[in-house]
């Protein structure tokens, strides 16, 4: 275990080297960097001049080279103008020359400054993880239960009423993107001229004009029920099909097993052949589907939270993306980045407990 431990720690270090190396080259092509100097600038800026802010900013020179400075293995990097001031990636108002240190990069802590938010990286990423870590936390919450229950119900009974039903229920959520059932989940319960909530106040049932808030964004300050439940369930829908879907094919799977079989004809009740004997080799493979849901609901959020105009992860990434902001769009690709490998190596070390066979292979 501690040499896979090891070796999968390695693989994960290298692709994150590689990833954050790709995204670093296609943020800071020549155009991007064009741009952000007319945008920080000036929009009349000369061709000479958006050259001067580029260098002068820290974005010239061999493209290797400013990569391990952001990254913090290198020296940051300084310049001296003409009146004899220097300006460097480490030297800030907080730190001037004679007390700024060498590097200041993502290693040490220092992930740049936002040029949309006016603050830095880092501040930024942490109210908008925080925000989204509350929205993964309540989805995973409804997502999961219901959906490993709709599968093992359908792999229990495969081609009955009941597995037809909730298969049908399954493949449709999982056809319906974000998008879609988020704008169905508005019209009929948050709106004022359709869906429930004008029958509700004519009954005098509600007091507001809607059930549910049409926005999340009062979640930011404080969630409740009535904010939050639209966008937790617009994700989990979607998500609820997939789990289901493998959850029934790998039970289906196992209860045809002949270890199964075998209790069965030794009188054992059905219900605990199906929790003591079919359910642990059942969810061995939505174990890994689940896992993958975390950077899954980390990226895919974007299309719920602008639509529910709920300002975490995906909303921050898409702000950044609009406005050109490398650095944030750079942290941002860390922290998926991040995610993705994490939680791919407890998967894989999940994989290692549920199924001993893998653990003496």
């Amino acid at each position: 275990m501690l040499k896979f431990l090891i070796r999968r720690l390695g693989v994960m270090i290298l692709t994150a080297f590689v990833l954050t190396f790709v995204v670093f080259f296609l943020t800071n092509l020549p155009p991007n960097l064009e741009k952000l100097a007319r945008s920080e600038g000036s929009v009349r800026m000369t061709d000479e001049s958006v050259q001067n802010w580029i260098i002068e900013n820290g974005h010239g020179g061999p493209l290797l080279g400013r990569y391990t400075q952001w990254l913090g293995v290198s020296p940051g990097w300084t310049l001296t103008d003409d009146k004899g001031v220097t300006r460097g990636r480490c030297i800030t108002i907080a730190t001037p020359v004679e007390t700024a240190p060498r590097f200041c990069g993502v290693l040490q802590g220092n992930w740049g400054q936002s040029t949309f938010a006016k603050d830095s990286v880092s501040s930024v990423l942490a109210r908008s993880l925080g925000a989204t870590g509350w929205l993964m936390f309540w989805v995973m919450m409804v997502m999961v239960p219901i959906a490993l229950l709709i599968g093992i119900l359908s792999g229990m009974r495969e081609g009955s009423r009941t597995d037809r039903s909730l298969s049908i229920f399954s493949i449709a959520s999982t056809a319906t993107p974000e998008y879609v059932s988020g704008v169905i989940l508005l019209a009929v319960f948050a709106s004022v001229n359709a869906g429930i909530s004008p029958l509700l106040v004519k009954w005098g049932w509600i007091s507001d004009r809607t059930l549910f808030f049409g926005t999340a964004t009062s979640a930011m300050d404080k969630i409740t029920f009535w904010n939050f439940a639209l966008p937790v369930a617009t994700i989990a829908l979607y998500g609820i099909g997939y789990i289901s879907r493998m959850t029934r094919a790998s039970m289906t799977e196992v209860m045809t097993q002949q270890y199964i079989r075998t209790a069965r004809l030794k009188g054992v009740r059905f219900r605990d052949v199906v929790i003591k004997h079919a359910l642990r080799n059942a969810l061995i493979a939505p174990f890994t589907v689940i896992m993958l849901q975390f950077p899954w609901l980390l990226n895919g959020v974007v299309i719920t939270e602008l639509l529910f105009n709920y300002k975490g992860f995906g909303w921050t990434l898409v702000q950044a993306a609009g406005n050109n902001d490398i650095d944030l769009l750079l942290g941002c690709s860390v922290v998926a980045v991040l995610v993705v490998l994490v939680t791919q190596l407890i998967s894989d070390i999940g994989y290692v407990f549920l199924n001993p066979r893998i653990r003496l292979a």
